[in-house]
């Protein structure tokens, strides 16, 4: 597996940490959770300009984006019990369709 594969997919884990923690900070009123989802987002930040190193740019953070909401969204539904309808299940999928169409042309 290529060394920025493994940054960007660690940015996406802490992308979805931090999108957790948010959650659970309730408008950073529970502050312990608040700063640690500033912090994941920094190094989840961090991780991705590693992987930009190495990668193009476009690419990395499309894919850095449709697996942030897609791991965000499932995430959510099995912590906090929030659901997307089929129309936004059916716009992840055009965000993925995206991804690979972009990835076939660069």
């Amino acid at each position: 597996m290529n060394v920025a594969l493994v940054y960007l997919l660690g940015s996406v884990v802490l992308d979805v940490l931090a999108n957790l923690a948010l959650e659970h900070s309730d408008g950073f009123r529970r502050r312990v959770w608040g700063a640690l989802a500033v912090v994941a987002i920094m190094v989840a930040f961090a991780l991705l300009a590693l992987a930009v190193q190495t990668m193009d740019l476009f690419i990395a953070y499309a894919i850095w984006g449709v697996l942030s909401i897609t791991g965000t969204a499932l995430a959510t539904w099995m912590v906090f019990g929030q659901r997307l309808n089929w129309i936004s299940w059916l716009g992840i999928s055009l965000l993925i369709l995206a991804i690979l169409l972009m990835r076939l042309g660069g």
